[in-house]
Parts: C-alpha cells; structure tokens; sequence
C-alpha cells in the first residue's frame, strides 16, 4: 500500500458514520420529548420524502454545503417537511426541525461502522496517512473527536470549514496539500457517485465507491466494495 498511496481519504456519512440508533429513532425521541407521540413506523413511512426533498436541493444547488447556515437551512427545512407531514403545526414543526438539527451535532447521535477503526489502523500501520473529504458543517471535526476518531486522522477537510465543496476538485487539492501528497499518489472512498467518484477523479485521485446498503452503486473503472475490510484488495 504504502509503496502505491501515500494518502487515503474518505467521505463521512454512509461511509465512515451512520446515524444512531437511526435517524427515525432519532426524530421520534424528539419529538416525544416534545409532547409528540409519532410512532416509528409512521416517521419512517415519511423519511423517503424527506430524503427526495435533500436531493431536489442538491441537484438545484449544492454549494449550500460551503455555509453553516445555508446548510442548516436545507437540513431543518428537510425536518420542516417531516412535521409538516405528521401533522404538527407550523411553528411548533419549525423548533423541533432546528432540535433535530442540533441533535445531529452530537457525537452520540452517530456511530462509526465496526470496520472503520481496523481499516484505519491497517492504513496507518503500512505508512499511508489518512483524511476525511466530506460535504458537512462546521460541527464534523468535534463529531470524529468525540467517537474517537480524531486521534486517527491526518487532516479533517469539511466543506463549510474550507468554504468549497465536493465535487469541486480544489477541495480534494485542498486535502492533499495539508497532507503534502500528490492527487496521483492517493485515493478517496465514497457513496456518492456525483460528489465522490466524479469528484475525486476531476482532482487525479483514485475514486473508490462503498454500497453499505447494497443498492448496486456502480461506475465504470471504479471499485465498489460493501465493506471496508476489502478496502486494500481494491486499492491493488
């Protein structure tokens, strides 16, 4: 590894992290606290809603990802719509949208999938330095520092921090030179094939995408791996 790469880096959510336990149970403990009993089920009936309003906003414009507050604007709309839906009143679906929001700051709401850490350590141990490249808020370094992943971390490049986002290549050169490595020398794993794949190769790295849900992600010339513990294997 170390003899082909002198950098990996990774993409955050549905790569690294995933919401916990999820983010309907998330959004029913929040809303519970407020004197709103939604079942689970019935939030997660509206879930695919609210993920179809996200991705309507990132294809529009995605540069919404360089602000904290344009990105929390799109984040607690997404939480709007999901009161909206259950039936909550407008001003009272417009606190709980900024709760869950602010919720989602905590390292306790996220978790790190088990085969992160040992992926991590196995690069680290070959000489190969190891980053993060993630359209996020400002809130993602305190988030890694708290799971306990900082400490495993050369460089946390977050798109509202760096003011640019992914697909955008500066942003991958950005990383690279905080790490003083050459794009060719390194490669980015990802779930978004827009952000991540197109992304990475527009800056010379080599695009690695990951399918944790098993939805077939493909691109041509790209491995896709399902977990990272085969990580190395593509790489080769």
């Amino acid at each position: 590894m170390a003899g082909r790469y002198d950098a990996v880096f990774f993409d955050v959510g549905n790569t690294l992290l995933y919401a916990y336990p999820s983010v309907g149970h998330v959004c029913e403990e929040i809303l519970l606290a407020s004197g709103r009993i939604h079942s689970l089920e019935e939030i997660e009936g509206v879930l695919p809603l609210v993920d179809e309003y996200y991705e309507d906003r990132y294809r529009t414009d995605d540069t919404f990802w360089t602000s904290d507050e344009r990105a929390g604007d799109v984040w607690t709309g997404m939480y709007v719509l999901l009161c909206r839906r259950l039936g909550i009143p407008e001003s009272e679906a417009v606190t709980l949208a900024h709760a869950v929001y602010d919720a989602f700051g905590d390292a306790e709401r996220w978790r790190a999938y088990d085969d992160v850490v040992p992926a991590f350590e196995r690069l680290r141990a070959s000489g190969v330095k190891v980053g993060v490249i993630s359209n996020w808020d400002t809130r993602l370094e305190g988030i890694l520092d708290g799971l306990g992943l900082g400490k495993l971390l050369d460089t946390v490049v977050s798109s509202a921090v760096v003011g640019l986002h992914k697909p955008d290549p500066r942003i991958f050169e950005l990383a690279c030179e905080r790490l003083d490595v050459r794009p060719g020398r390194c490669a980015h794993v990802g779930d978004h094939l827009y952000s991540d794949v197109l992304g990475a190769r527009a800056a010379g790295l080599r695009p690695v995408l990951i399918d944790r849900h098993g939805v077939g992600l493909t691109a041509e010339d790209v491995p896709c791996l399902l977990t990272l513990d085969d990580l190395e294997e593509a790489l080769r």
